[in-house]
């Protein structure tokens, strides 16, 4: 996607974000003088995705054995107007 600053809307968007962005720093910088941290409980789901993940077999063996299967007997079929649609798809 291509950003065009030079446009009247667009430029005057940017300086209002730029002006809030300002404006936010310096409440903040004028409210508080000391660094904070907020801790949240989603370490511990990430932590359990992570390890499930890491629990799961690299290659799914029933698939690829499927997959070998219908490529060997000729069943397995593909749609090349579906595979470029998707690959078209995810790059645009």
């Amino acid at each position: 996607m291509r950003i065009d600053l030079t446009n009247s809307a667009a430029g005057q968007i940017a300086s209002e974000v730029s002006a809030k962005a300002a404006g936010a720093q310096g409440a903040s910088a004028a409210d508080s003088h000391e660094d904070r941290t907020t801790l949240t409980s989603g370490a511990g789901s990430v932590e359990s995705l992570v390890s499930q993940a890491m629990s799961s077999p690299e290659v799914r063996a029933d698939k690829v054995a499927s997959l070998k299967e219908a490529i060997g007997n000729g069943s397995y079929q593909l749609d090349p107007a579906g595979i470029a649609a998707s690959m078209i798809d995810e790059h645009a």
